[in-house]
């Protein structure tokens, strides 16, 4: 069972001051915690792509450089890259160059994204949404089998037995399937025989387990060893020392966040008791102290059958010492309980 973190780098003004971060600060303030998530005995961090003012993260692959060589042992990863608005060729690049820094730790987890901004930034219509991303993830996969390749393709210009450069550390640079919970993309996921991670960010966690079983079985039915494939979580959450404190800190950033989102995309009103409903054992919200966070996951992996779990912290703007915190509380408190316990029901169960 891995456990880990995922962070969108938002910039939003503080709910209780106003204050607005700037970009360059809450990026140093990230690379910080990749290193506090290093010490702690984490073994995954994931910075998501955004091209807007309130996400301070338009390259990834930068910011996990600036913390691979202060680093030994995490992985770090996209959260997701944006395949469909982006060149196979340059986000290879890039991972491979972070493979290299880390000394092989990098991974890719390719996504259509929640945002639309980047399509007309780098020139791309819409109208071809899912045609762009089927493409740029067949060469993305062929780019990472073969030193070189020859590719023809609609959406970018085609090549001839090319040598793509550096080649990464590992064998095979891992890349991963994002998904919000479609269907078709969980199916291509097992098809390809790739590791797929689940944003479960709202409504009961045990409704994704379906999702998990119809990627498994599409995966056995394309010649895959599905046993060998990690299926991964994506999850809101904090952790403090006491619920009650856990609570009171996160719940004004996360609703002020939330309804952000949903004024844009006509979600309904994100209120406490909402979040309250999404804290319970069944809920898709992990918050609370290291007991609490730490019994949702173990169930969301006896029920869910997920793998990698990694809690997306902050949501919104957070002090960087409370983020801190909370991952200092998942390293070296919730990750050895959770680990423990699957181990004990995984050798039971075998």
């Amino acid at each position: 069972m891995e456990i880990g973190i995922s962070t969108f780098v938002e910039t939003n003004p503080d709910v209780k001051t106003g204050e607005l971060i700037s970009h360059a600060q809450r990026i140093r303030d990230v690379v910080e915690e990749i290193v506090l998530a290093d010490q702690v005995g984490l073994d995954v961090y994931g910075v998501g792509e955004h091209h807007r003012a309130d996400y301070a993260a338009s390259s990834p692959a930068v910011i996990l450089a600036a913390a691979a060589s202060q680093t030994k042992r995490i992985r770090l990863t996209s959260a997701v890259t944006v395949l469909s608005s982006a060149d196979p060729v340059r986000v290879f690049q890039d991972f491979a160059t972070l493979d290299g820094i880390s000394n092989g730790r990098a991974e890719i987890m390719a996504g259509r994204g929640l945002f639309i901004e980047s399509f007309p930034l780098f020139g791309y219509d819409l109208n071809d949404y899912d045609e762009l991303f089927d493409e740029k993830l067949d060469l993305l996969l062929k780019l990472r089998d073969s030193e070189k390749v020859t590719w023809e393709g609609k959406h970018r210009p085609s090549f001839n037995n090319l040598g793509i450069y550096p080649r990464p550390v590992q064998e095979k640079l891992p890349v991963w399937i994002g998904s919000g919970g479609n269907q078709e993309s969980v199916v291509r996921a097992g098809l390809l025989g790739l590791p797929l991670v689940l944003a479960i960010i709202g409504g009961r966690p045990v409704q994704f387990a379906p999702l998990v079983e119809l990627y498994k079985k599409a995966a056995a039915h394309a010649g895959h060893d599905a046993s060998k494939l990690t299926v991964a979580s994506h999850s809101h959450g904090f952790i403090a020392d006491t619920t009650d404190e856990a609570v009171e800190k996160f719940f004004p950033p996360a609703q002020a966040t939330m309804n952000m989102l949903g004024r844009e995309r006509g979600w309904g009103h994100y209120s406490r008791a909402t979040f309250d409903a999404a804290r319970s054992l069944e809920g898709a919200l992990y918050v609370g102290d290291v007991d609490t966070v730490a019994q949702k996951i173990i169930y969301l992996r006896k029920e869910v059958g997920i793998t990698r779990f990694m809690l997306h912290t902050p949501l919104g703007t957070m002090p960087h010492e409370e983020v801190m915190r909370a991952i200092e509380l998942l390293g070296k408190e919730v990750a050895p309980i959770v680990r423990k316990e699957i181990a004990r029901w995984e050798a039971e169960n075998q």
